[in-house]
């Protein structure tokens, strides 16, 4: 069994060798999209890792690929779905914003004020920063953002 330490609160997620930080933030029931299945093309399930970097499993080639791609990737940036805990000490933080996977989850918040920065599922990108109130005429630049994962798979293995 590992420990994996959430920066925020420093309360702790245990879980099994080798398993991946994935599970620890599904221990800890962190909203994650997965809209890859664990696949590691999206960012929905991107973490900096704070402390005990080494007690990680290396990047995978596919992980490499999508966090250059991914805009608020850093040099401790990790997918959950990819990373495997192989010993104790690791902690990690959460980017802060929402991700979306469709252009209707943001048409569902027209009129709300965002209570963090609302990101696209792949590249992370700011799609509207946090405290503004979403209007019509704000998301009408943001009908591309519906993702298709098979199509990204094809166009990444090219």
């Amino acid at each position: 069994m590992k420990s994996v330490v959430f920066s925020a609160d420093h309360q702790q997620a245990i879980i099994n060798t080798e398993q991946r930080l994935l599970d620890a933030l599904l221990t800890r029931k962190v909203e994650v999209k997965m809209l890859c299945r664990g696949r590691g093309m999206c960012a929905t399930c991107h973490v900096y890792v704070t402390k005990n970097p080494h007690s990680l499993t290396p990047m995978t080639d596919r992980e490499k690929l999508t966090l250059s791609v991914l805009t608020g990737a850093q040099p401790n940036s990790r997918l959950a779905c990819q990373a495997h805990v192989l010993g104790d000490g690791v902690e990690i933080s959460l980017p802060t914003g929402l991700y979306i996977e469709s252009f209707a989850d943001i048409e569902a918040l027209i009129g709300k004020r965002t209570t963090a920065p609302i990101l696209h599922p792949i590249t992370g990108k700011i799609l509207i920063q946090e405290k503004k109130i979403i209007t019509r005429s704000a998301i009408a630049e943001l009908r591309n953002v519906d993702v298709d994962i098979q199509q990204l798979s094809l166009e990444k293995s090219r």
